[in-house]
């Protein structure tokens, strides 16, 4: 991969790394000045359902946040864009659809394959 390519995508997962954190900052913010009291178990039920809701979007954004660090690491070492399971590089348009990617489209699709077979 070409240096102009790794500057671009290490500009972007930075981009999309700040993005992740300020959200999640914002999540916590939202959840810790929610602490209402409801009389009505209804509004308390919609308020629990919403906080669930907001818990998974967090914990995604976390996830998110662990893979354009392992992604960030890649391009330092020199190991970004290369497939994990087939050593091939990981063609450009597959890398600007998902930065994070370890895999080829092939490897991708054969994993996806295997999950759809074994119920994974």
């Amino acid at each position: 991969m070409k240096p102009e390519d790794l500057d671009y995508f290490r500009g972007l997962l930075n981009q999309m790394l700040a993005e992740a954190q300020h959200n999640g900052d914002s999540t916590l913010e939202e959840l810790t000045d929610s602490q209402t009291t409801y009389a009505d178990p209804s509004d308390r039920a919609t308020a629990e359902t919403d906080r669930s809701f907001t818990l998974r979007i967090r914990d995604r954004e976390r996830k998110l946040i662990t893979k354009i660090q392992a992604a960030l690491k890649r391009i330092d070492n020199g190991e970004y864009g290369i497939c994990a399971e087939c050593g091939e590089e990981i063609s450009l348009p597959r890398l600007k659809a998902r930065p994070v990617t370890t895999l080829c489209v092939a490897c991708k699709a054969r994993q996806e394959e295997g999950e759809a077979i074994h119920g994974n």
